[in-house]
């Protein structure tokens, strides 16, 4: 029942973000999140942004070289309004809006909960940026302010409590007999599924693909990424793969943009458009290249009884990442398709700067 508790607290402190209320962590140190924050009378002297963004404004070389990867903690001549902490926060507003500065960056004594803040602020899809201890006239914050630890957080991002909720028979374009099983954890809106093709416990190893959400190249079929053939490609594959006596999975990660959500991953295509390419698109928007969960692609495995596969990928990282937490991954399958126009700098990119075996 302590898990369950502790989970919930988490759950409640990403919805209170996305409200736009404040959050104490640790019972230690209060943050209003920039993006969403409700009252346009707060204010604060120390804004708390990740380290990427840090870069962006120039900040990095002023924080502490024992810990270049963590948030930073920067102060301004006057108080930071609401507004100006937006601004600060999000990229796109840099060339309308000069930044008012100097800044400077503060020593930083919670970097564990600076980092928890961050992680939360990804789990919610904002911007990585808070007002801490703010002041809003009239109102005493902190008792308003939603609390979660450190120990919640981690109860809440434990892929253990990962089920399955619900299985059925999924007649599909690529292939007519084929399964879809649905997984939930205890507090988190995001629900992942798997889709069996083939007979489910053939001796033969399945063809797995990890495919994380992408609206835009699934459902919308956009030329930017290669998202959409690949899924359609991989589910081809594992139609043969049953014909031939064998099967596969398709494990469809709620994982939009790589982990950082449908509204910053369109904030980072406005930036690609302006000439970035993915991973610097991502970093001035302070968030990581790589967010994805893959723990829970293991869990999902595990709960379908596999613990070894053929892995359809072009990303190493894919593969020693699920053998980090437990499957054997006994071949790569590349899963290489042409590139267009509008992607082919999104796949170099992908091959010069994220590892991909694309040649």
């Amino acid at each position: 029942m302590n898990g369950t508790a502790s989970s919930r607290r988490a759950g409640q402190a990403i919805d209170a973000l996305r409200h736009g209320w404040p959050i104490r962590i640790e019972d230690r140190v209060t943050l209003l999140p920039a993006e969403t924050g409700y009252d346009a009378g707060a204010t604060s002297r120390l804004l708390l942004i990740s380290a990427a963004r840090a870069v962006t404004l120039k900040l990095a070389n002023q924080k502490d070289a024992a810990a270049p990867d963590a948030p930073a903690l920067i102060r301004a001549a006057e108080p930071f309004a609401l507004r100006n902490a937006r601004e600060l926060a999000d990229p796109a507003r840099d060339l309308a809006n000069p930044l008012a500065g100097p800044f400077r960056a503060q020593p930083l004594d919670w970097e564990e909960i600076a980092v928890a803040a961050m992680t939360l602020a990804r789990i919610a899809g904002l911007l990585p940026a808070f007002m801490v201890d703010p002041a809003i006239p009239g109102e005493d914050i902190c008792e308003e302010a939603v609390p979660v630890s450190l120990a919640d957080l981690a109860q809440f991002q434990d892929s253990a409590r990962l089920t399955v909720q619900a299985r059925a028979a999924l007649p599909t374009e690529a292939a007519d007999h084929a399964e879809i099983v649905a997984f939930r954890a205890p507090d988190d809106l995001r629900e992942h599924v798997a889709l069996v093709i083939g007979r489910q416990g053939d001796r033969r190893v399945p063809l797995v693909r990890l495919h994380s959400e992408c609206l835009t190249g699934d459902v919308l079929g956009s030329l930017k990424c290669d998202c959409g053939p690949q899924l359609d490609a991989s589910l081809a594959a594992m139609a043969e793969e049953a014909e031939k006596g064998g099967w596969g999975i398709l494990l469809y990660l709620r994982q939009e943009g790589r982990g950082i959500g449908l509204i910053n991953k369109l904030r980072a295509y406005r930036l690609q458009d302006q000439g970035f390419d993915t991973v610097d698109a991502n970093n001035r928007l302070g968030l990581p290249t790589e967010a994805r969960d893959f723990p829970v692609a293991a869990r999902m495995l595990h709960l379908l009884n596999v613990d070894t596969v053929r892995l359809m990928t072009n990303n190493p990282a894919k593969v020693a990442a699920l053998e980090e937490v437990g499957v054997t991954v006994t071949e790569r399958v590349p899963h290489q398709l042409p590139a267009n126009p509008h992607n082919a700098r999104y796949l170099d990119t992908k091959r010069d700067r994220t590892g991909h075996l694309l040649r």
